[in-house]
């Protein structure tokens, strides 16, 4: 063997520890985990799976991580109201206007005001997790704003109690 052999296996080597270090780096959780409750030490918890469940498990929750609603908080997939869309030169009055008539007219559901390059502004309001529950809404809006329409977006996650 010569002296480029033996570097080039050097190379090749550190570089396979090297990608087998960042594949066994990456979040790995186990469904054992997400049930585990420290307050509580009396029992035990025995799931018996298939290992490509927890892998499925562990993407679902890295992929969830990256959903942000509009002011950057962590939030899940559901639907919102969309009651104003334009991008005309008076578009940002507009959409002030409709969302001051819109909290006026229907103070208990939450509205939002967004603004998407390259110059739409967006009135949206509420958080529903499924389109049945924001069709129930959308129902009563569009007697007020006729052109109101359930959109996909990422909402809040809905209060506890």
């Amino acid at each position: 063997m010569n002296l480029h052999s033996i570097i080039r296996e050097m190379v090749i080597g550190t570089a396979a520890l090297f990608i087998a270090g960042l594949c066994n780096a990456q979040a790995f959780i186990k469904t054992t985990d997400l049930f585990k409750r420290p307050e509580h030490s009396a029992g035990n918890l025995l799931i018996n799976q298939d290992m490509a469940i927890d892998t499925l498990l562990s993407r679902y929750i890295l992929v969830s991580k990256k959903n942000r609603t509009i002011e950057g908080s962590q939030g899940m997939e559901g639907f919102r109201i969309q009651i104003y869309y334009s991008s005309v030169r008076q578009a940002r009055e507009e959409s002030a206007k409709a969302r001051a008539e819109f909290i006026a007219k229907f103070p208990d559901i939450v509205s939002y005001a967004q603004y998407q390059e390259p110059g739409y502004f967006m009135v949206r309001a509420g958080n529903f997790r499924t389109r049945i529950e924001g069709h129930k809404d959308l129902v009563m809006v569009r007697k007020e704003f006729p052109n109101a329409y359930l959109v996909p977006a990422i909402i809040n996650f809905p209060d506890l109690q």
